[in-house]
Order: C-alpha cells, then structure tokens, then sequence
C-alpha cells in the first residue's frame, strides 16, 4: 500500500521521516500541478494521503465522506481510501494543534489570544481556542482586528502565529512587537523552520512559555497513521519522535577560542549524526575569495565580522549542519540569533596554553590570555551548554552527544 504527502511545491518536507517512525509502509511525496490535481486524486495510486497548501479545500468535492472535524473545519488534510474505492476526508491539524496546545502549560479558558493570519491554518486554532475555553481573536491586514490596531488587544495573554512570517528561507523578523502586550503569557508559532523564529526569540526574551510547529507536525501525522493503517496508536510515541527529529533537524554549532578544535570535534559529530560538516571560515575564504589572513590584511578585523557574519546568516538558517565558527564569531552580538535560531551552540573548552597560533592573525598578534577573559562571558552567553577538549576530540564529541540528549 502507498501513502504519501499531496502537494503542488513540496520542497523539503520532514513527512517521510516521521512516518517511518510511525508505520511500516510506503510513503511517498506526491506533488501535483493544479491541473493534474483531477486526475491524480481519481486515479488508483495511493491509499492514503496527507494534504498540504493548496489543496486543503480543493479536495472536498473528490471525497464521498468527510469526518466531523473535516466539516467543522472546512478542509481537508488527511484521505484514506474506504473498502469500495472511494475517500474520506478527515482533519488530523485540529488534533496536532490541540496537543501543542496542551504542551504549553498555560489555563488558556476565558483568556485573550490573538490568531496572527486568517488562512487556514488559523481557522484551526479558532476551532481549539474555542473549545478550550479561549476568548480568540483573529488579526488579518484588512479585517475588523487588523495590524494597525493591535493596540485595542494589549491585555492578551497568548498569542499564536499562523502566518508564514518568519519562516525559511524568510528568517530573522516577526510579524508584531511583544514589547506592547506587558500582559503576555504564553506565544506559539505554528512555523518549524526555523525551530526558533524571530518571534519565539522576541517572546523568551520577555520571559515567555513558548512552543513551535513541530510537535504539531509530528502529532497531526501520529492520527493521520492511526487512519491509514487502522490502528490505534498511543500519544506517547509524539514525545518519543520529537527529540529525534528535532536533532535530526536542528544545526549543531561550536563556538570557542581558536585552537580549540572545533573542526576536528565537528566533523565527528557530522559523521555520528549524519549531518553536513561546515567550517565557517572555510566558507568566509570562499566569498571573500581570499585567505583570513589576506582579509585581515587589506580589511582589517571590521571588514572580516562584516563578510563572517553574512555567511553565518546563510548557514545559521539551514537545518541538518553542525558548524565550526570562528573564535571571534560571539563578539558580534548580531550573530547569536542568527545562530540561535535552528541550532544548539556548544562552547568547547581547551587550555589556553594548548592552543595553537599558526594561521590565526589575532591569535598571533594578541595576548590569548587577555582575549580569553574578554570573550569567557560572551562564550557563556552564546552557548546552551560547555564541553572540555582537554583529553581527545572523541571523547568530547561523545559528551556533546550526551548532553544533546538531555537537552532535547
């Protein structure tokens, strides 16, 4: 039996991962212009499928039944093929929400909670909101409750976002500023990629709970795999699969003095986690076009943060690397959510009298005692956690390991 993801530009998606977690069964991505939806939906190629923008209503009418959640929702993102040939449409985003809900410990009955976007989506979390007792509020660009005036909504204590607004390639802003909501509790963002968007960052800065899309993604797949193989499946496994995807997704990144070792302690990690190793000056030398020390020459240390932190712009939010940073990556305060926002950061931690100088123009002309003490509290402030390198680069990889695991 075949079961796979409907779609028109799927790209990247992190379904077929998370269905191997969940089934034994083929699961394929399946995407279809616009034109072909017809013929593709009535032909006898699959089983099941999940559905994904914009076909989430374009389905309705290819479906002979749909479940009660489909019609209080009015879109479809799960069809199952019944015994005589023709599909239900069910709704497995009303589910996967309300356990993300639920994640969050926050009493969300009789609350204000403001829905950012009126898509489909947030037609969804209206729907949960509603039913746990919430007193939701949807804010479009045009509509009664619109951006403009966010003002008359400062006494709310949640706010969701299921805009698009922060999501990759995209990263970096935030559709509105927490700073006017001094009531706020709790801010959940439907976007998983990045794991940390602009506006989770904005919101654990002011001491906010905070939860992103993907244990939604994975919970919603949990019921849509109870549909597609008839089986009950125990809402354990979602907590189960969440830590494994999210290291799977997520960038690892080293930070430390120069010398340290991060590079040889990455490209383990890279190799024990199937991940891409990247090593950001390596990168820096292939835009600048020339050596770090031929960059310091002619640009100075200025001129080198300006191109390092470009390139970590780029790396910072792809998803699957573990990068080696250079040693001065955490004196530009710039770079920390870049690197936050789909990453661990580590601080590797070596002797100073171990580390070598060749090839390093600061550490060459600088006293690295001096430097060291200038950047501890920046290294402290950058990274989720430390691990020394003084014994060998294995062992080290293994302590991150460990760690990531009690961290995620």
């Amino acid at each position: 039996m075949v079961f796979g993801l409907l779609g028109e530009k799927l790209g990247h998606s992190y379904s077929p991962q998370i269905h191997r977690y969940l089934g034994n069964y083929s699961y394929k991505l399946f995407q279809i212009s616009r034109e072909n939806l017809k013929s593709f939906l009535e032909s006898k190629d699959f089983q099941g499928l999940n559905v994904t923008i914009p076909y989430k209503k374009a389905v309705i009418p290819y479906c002979r039944k749909l479940s009660p959640e489909a019609k209080k929702l009015g879109a479809v993102n799960t069809i199952v093929r019944c015994d005589d040939g023709t599909l239900m449409g069910h709704n497995t985003d009303y589910f996967g929400f309300q356990s993300m809900a639920k994640r969050v410990r926050v009493d969300y009955c009789g609350k204000k909670v403001l829905i950012l976007g009126s898509g489909g989506a947030s037609n969804t979390v209206r729907v949960v909101m509603e039913e746990m007792g919430a007193l939701p509020i949807v804010i479009s660009r045009g509509g009664e409750n619109n951006y403009q005036n966010l003002h008359c909504h400062s006494d709310c204590a949640v706010i969701i976002n299921a805009t698009p607004v922060g999501m990759y390639p995209n990263t970096g802003v935030s559709p509105v500023d927490l700073r006017q909501f001094p009531k706020l509790e709790a801010v959940l963002d439907l976007i998983y990629n990045p794991s940390q968007t602009k506006l989770l960052m904005d919101a654990q800065a002011l001491g906010c709970q905070t939860e992103n899309g993907l244990w939604m993604l994975i919970a919603q797949a949990k019921e849509s795999a109870e549909w597609f193989t008839g089986t009950d499946i125990h809402d354990h496994v979602i907590a189960q699969i969440y830590p494994k995807l999210k290291l799977q997704m997520e960038n690892i990144i080293l930070v430390g003095m120069p010398g340290c070792g991060k590079s040889t302690v990455g490209r383990l990690l890279a190799e024990k986690l199937n991940k891409t190793f990247v090593d950001a000056d390596a990168e820096i030398e292939k835009v600048a076009g020339c050596s770090i020390s031929e960059i310091f020459q002619k640009q100075k240390e200025y001129g080198f943060r300006q191109i390092e932190t470009k390139v970590l712009q780029d790396l910072g939010k792809r998803s699957s690397l573990v990068i080696a940073t250079g040693g001065g990556c955490v004196t530009m305060p710039e770079n920390l959510p870049i690197l936050r926002q789909n990453g661990t950061i580590v601080w590797l931690i070596r002797d100073i009298s171990t580390l070598p100088t060749d090839g390093r123009p600061l550490s060459q002309n600088s006293d690295l005692q001096k430097m060291y003490e200038i950047r501890k509290p920046m290294y402290e402030r950058f990274s989720d956690f430390s691990v020394s390198n003084e014994s060998t680069p294995e062992n080290a990889a293994e302590a991150i390991l460990r760690q990531l695991e009690v961290t995620l």
